[in-house]
């Protein structure tokens, strides 16, 4: 299955365009740090938008939701809050403004304007470092995963020695990955924050045209009568039960091999129990976007905005742009999937591998041509989050670490150039980890439910809770991060069985999660009221600026007294009834596209009142109330 020399060409010319681009924008990002990392705050909203949501549309995450398409169809669409997806809602609703205020480089920077700059402060800045480098590793080691399961797939291979593939059958996947990180790496380190947004806004533009053309392709070629020849009843159904009620095995005349494959993979997952997965996942979520987003390239596209209002614009603008053309192409490649399956499966029709579906169907039902353009797409899709990633962790490195504690005077090239090496250090560490990693779903779910899970309750107190000081920061990052490391080792030796089996059967991961939080939260309180209140002038400065709903009664009461015009937030009603709506919004631009490809007609004439509805409402009870 390899690619014909007319894709094999487009893709290189793809190639070789996006490092003549971030070569040609390098010397704009070259002129110190804030160009370099933000852009200097001059790049339009919309553009920030468009950028981010194409770091988030990648390789990897794109496999896994075809994966979760396939198998558990409709009710697939909640399954991304184990990111948690709706953090976007969180971040436009209110928690973009409040960053943006604070007019900082980086998340650890931002810690300074909450905590000062005593000793609590400054070990809450070095664990933020600690977090931000560890969490980047562990996205650059999934997205080490995803491309190369992908490239693997069409491209010639690399090593042909038969008793070489025999010992170490992943060589080939993960040099193409070496390969084509190389490549992102180059001019991710020479352009910046430059080169990142103007390579992803022109990726975008190709992955749109990729998608559509994918959700068409399926649409002709398989018709409705034959998709519900080959699912179980409830797989168009995006509700659900306790249970999750979706039996392969009563699909007739079907794949034997994929009703057990299907099966087998509901059960390994651990989602059978689906109300109480749902529950987890929100109760989860809601913490978690609560907190802010993490130190990544996520937060980086927030501070990188002009204005606090253009920030919460553009965390608004991710979900639009994202979801649809990408679930436009997750639904086509899932169709094409379930009704091909035996065809696609003949080289491994004994154990499936439904992470390497996507190339499978487009190398089985993309022409010429289109093919090429289409794995262009793809890749721009891992490039640029891949290089979103690398992107925000130098930040970290070099402002956090170099400037602030090793040499705070050198002058503007200095940092740069350090943030160049910086860049190549932390890659060269995620592809290490890449190697070593089985899994892609594997390391999505230990990122987003253990290692965050150790972020989270330091990082909701800091936002409403006036008397949360550094060290409680500090502590409850360090218990939870350490919980997080430890929990998936100790799982492992078997020393803590009831994580595989209790709540959720086969998911240590949210199971661990509440145990992690808890940790961390007994930490940060521990802590806090062990040690001193932060310093008045410093909570006064803070909350008048940043202006953050919570439990900040004795601080608003200080700052009265030096302005008595001061007037305290009281938008919370407000911005949970955005948040609620938003999130509604949010899924139905998700189920949107797959009912649109499986043509459900009825099913879209709902979808689109209501999002007419939630869009006309939220014009008047969030953008037109955005302040900076």
């Amino acid at each position: 299955m390899h690619l014909h020399y007319i894709d094999l060409s487009i893709i290189f010319l793809y190639l070789i365009a996006t490092v003549f681009i971030g070569h040609y924008v390098s010397h704009r990002a070259s002129r110190d740090l804030k160009s370099y990392f933000l852009g200097g705050n001059s790049l339009p909203w919309y553009y920030l938008g468009i950028s981010n949501a194409s770091g988030m549309f990648d390789i990897a995450g794109t496999m896994l939701l075809v994966y979760w398409l396939s198998v558990y169809g409709l009710k697939s669409v909640w399954l991304p809050w184990v990111w948690p997806v709706f953090n976007q809602v969180f971040l436009m609703v209110y928690l973009s403004v409040w960053l943006r205020r604070s007019n900082v480089m980086t998340g650890a920077e931002w810690i300074k304007t909450r905590f000062g700059g005593g000793k609590g402060a400054n070990l809450s800045h070095i664990i933020v470092v600690v977090f931000a480098l560890v969490s980047v590793i562990g996205f650059l080691a999934y997205g080490f995963k995803g491309i190369g399961k992908f490239a693997v797939a069409f491209l010639p291979p690399l090593i042909t020695n038969s008793e070489t593939l025999l010992r170490f059958p992943q060589i080939n996947a993960n040099l193409y990955a070496l390969i084509l990180m190389a490549i992102t790496t180059f001019y991710v380190v020479k352009g910046g924050m430059f080169s990142v947004v103007i390579t992803e806004v022109i990726q975008y533009g190709i992955l749109t045209i990729s998608s559509i053309a994918i959700g068409i392709i399926a649409m002709t070629q398989i018709s409705p009568d034959a998709l519900t020849a080959v699912i179980p009843h409830g797989w168009k159904d995006i509700f659900f039960g306790w249970g999750l009620d979706l039996d392969w095995s009563t699909v007739k005349a079907d794949s034997a091999t994929k009703v057990a494959a299907f099966n087998d993979w509901i059960k390994n997952d651990g989602y059978s129990m689906f109300g109480f997965f749902f529950i987890m996942m929100l109760f989860k979520g809601i913490f978690v976007s609560a907190a802010g987003p993490a130190p990544n390239y996520d937060m980086q596209r927030v501070l990188s905005t002009k204005s606090p209002r253009e920030a919460a614009k553009m965390s608004s603008l991710v979900s639009i742009v994202l979801n649809p053309p990408r679930y436009f192409m997750i639904a086509g490649l899932t169709v094409l999937a379930l009704v091909h399956f035996d065809s696609l499966y003949k080289s491994s029709i004994v154990k499936p591998d439904f992470e390497t579906i996507l190339p499978q169907v487009l190398a089985t039902y993309v022409p010429i041509g289109l093919l090429g353009f289409l794995m262009a797409g793809l890749l721009a899709a891992f490039m640029s989050n891949f290089a979103a990633t690398v992107n925000a962790a130098p930040a970290y490195i070099v402002n956090d670490i170099y400037k602030q504690y090793i040499n705070p005077n050198a002058d503007a090239k200095k940092y740069v150039k350090m943030s160049y090496i910086a860049s190549v250090v932390v890659v060269v560490v995620g592809i290490t980890f890449g190697f070593f990693v089985e899994s892609i779903n594997n390391v999505v779910l230990w990122i987003v439910s253990a290692l965050w899970g150790g972020y989270t309750a330091s990082n909701v107190l800091k936002w409403y809770w006036w008397r949360f000081n550094g060290y409680g920061y500090f502590w409850g990052m360090v218990t939870g991060i350490v919980t997080a490391l430890l929990l998936p080792l100790l799982t492992s030796l078997n020393l803590l069985p009831f994580l595989n089996d209790w709540p959720l059967h086969n998911n240590p991961n949210m199971n661990a999660f509440p145990i992690i939080l808890l940790c961390s939260l007994f930490g940060c309180i521990l802590a806090t009221y062990l040690t001193k209140p932060e310093d008045d002038e410093v909570l006064k400065k803070f909350y008048s600026t940043i202006r953050p709903w919570g439990f900040w009664g004795p601080v608003r009461k200080m700052v009265l007294l030096d302005n008595p015009e001061f007037k305290k937030n009281t938008n919370f009603g407000r911005d949970m009834f955005n948040i609620v709506i938003g999130i509604i919004g949010q899924i139905i631009l998700m189920a949107l596209p797959i009912y649109i490809v499986i043509r459900e007609k009825t099913a879209i004439i709902v979808c689109v009142i209501v999002l007419a509805a939630i869009a006309i409402t939220m014009k008047k009870t969030w953008y037109d109330t955005l302040e900076d």
